[in-house]
């Protein structure tokens, strides 16, 4: 079992900044892939970012291309998401996920075999 803890979230302007962090846990030498997602009230969850936790380029979602970062510390067994120029359209519950499976379907939620609890990002207008 993996188990990922995310904090980081809260409240922020139209044009800030956030980071989350993403811990992890337990048996995280089976892990492959790190995401983050995202789930807005009435959506479906939509992904976000990934990375392979051996290293390598990330994948982002088009709609955060160039806004966000997501990357690693494996020292530390967690993975970050820098978030810049907000927008009210981010706002949104946000998941860490970790897959088993080196597949590259990273943006598909059904990769993942772990999740966290999410945390909330709001951004006003």
């Amino acid at each position: 079992q993996v188990q990922l803890v995310e904090s980081g979230g809260g409240l922020v302007a139209a044009g800030g900044s956030m980071s989350l962090s993403c811990a992890a846990s337990g048996r995280i030498f089976n892990i492959f892939h790190m995401g983050w997602f995202r789930q807005a009230p009435g959506k479906e969850r939509e992904f976000v970012a990934a990375l392979r936790w051996s290293g390598g380029s990330p994948y982002y979602a088009d709609s955060v291309k160039g806004r966000f970062t997501i990357s690693g510390d494996n020292g530390k067994n967690t993975v970050y998401l820098q978030m810049n120029s907000l927008k009210p359209e981010d706002t949104a519950i946000y998941y860490c996920a970790a897959a088993r499976s080196s597949r590259t379907i990273v943006a598909v939620t059904t990769l993942y075999d772990y999740w966290g609890q999410g945390t909330q990002v709001t951004i006003s207008s």
